[in-house]
């Protein structure tokens, strides 16, 4: 529940290669190939709102939420220009607004976050509680291949300008959890400070996700490789999903 507290001040230097234009424009062909028009959109793990951004840019009707209140303070820096946003301090596992949307979205892999099976149901039917009858539910996740083969068990070193960090991660074979260490050196002045960040996600399967989208009540649940309309392989890194209600 501590990720992102002082991580939340450099994600977005260390997040500058994520093309979150082509995030957004991806959203835009899905919309476009289902023939809908959302006008009220509901944002979960907004982060520090850089995908919210582009969504306040064209004109959408935007609530966003996060549970770090540092990350929130950043999104509200950049989005207090706007207008036509409400940033939350929610749970995704508990959130309840009050209010139905045309879309709910979340994007960059904030469903694998949760990591108890049931929490996952459980934000899936407040997804659908919150949606539209005839409301989309589009979200990604980081692939099973992805966290056990390319992150898990691994270390990487990485400098950007003046922030130095070293990322060691474990993958649990018996959870399917990857836990993840980042040891940052950030330059101020003369010195580097140092703090610590431990991330915990989820590795799920296909199969895992579409049956906790049953149970929540979804039943038109499409899912293809990332950005793309292609169905994904065993080594496809990340998987959008796609849900009607």
């Amino acid at each position: 529940m501590h990720s992102y507290k002082d991580f939340a001040y450099f994600y977005d230097k260390l997040m500058e290669d994520v093309d979150y234009k082509k995030w957004f424009e991806y959203v835009l062909m899905i919309l476009k190939r289902l023939e809908v028009t959302p006008k009220k959109v509901l944002e979960i793990a907004c982060g520090t709102g850089n995908f919210t951004k582009y969504l306040c840019d064209n004109g959408y009707d935007v609530t966003c939420f996060d549970l770090s209140e540092d990350m929130l303070s950043v999104a509200y820096d950049k989005l207090n220009i706007y207008r036509n946003v409400i940033i939350l301090k929610q749970d995704m596992r508990l959130f309840n607004i009050n209010k139905k949307f045309d879309m709910v979205i979340s994007v960059c892999d904030g469903i694998n976050y949760i990591t108890a099976y049931e929490d996952l149901v459980n934000v899936f039917k407040r997804v659908k509680l919150h949606l539209e009858e005839d409301g989309v539910f589009i979200f990604d996740i980081s692939s099973y291949y992805k966290l056990h083969e390319i992150i898990g068990n691994n270390t990487f070193v990485e400098e950007n300008d003046n922030i130095f960090y070293v990322w060691e991660n474990y993958f649990d074979e018996h959870d399917n959890i990857c836990e993840l260490y980042i040891t940052f050196f950030v330059k101020q002045g003369s010195k580097y400070i140092r703090f610590d960040e431990n991330h915990i996600q989820k590795a799920y399967s296909i199969d895992e996700i579409v049956n906790a989208l049953r149970r929540a009540g979804f039943k038109n649940i499409d899912y293809y490789e990332s950005f793309t309309f292609n169905k994904p392989n065993d080594k496809s890194e990340r998987m959008h999903f796609i849900v009607r209600k």
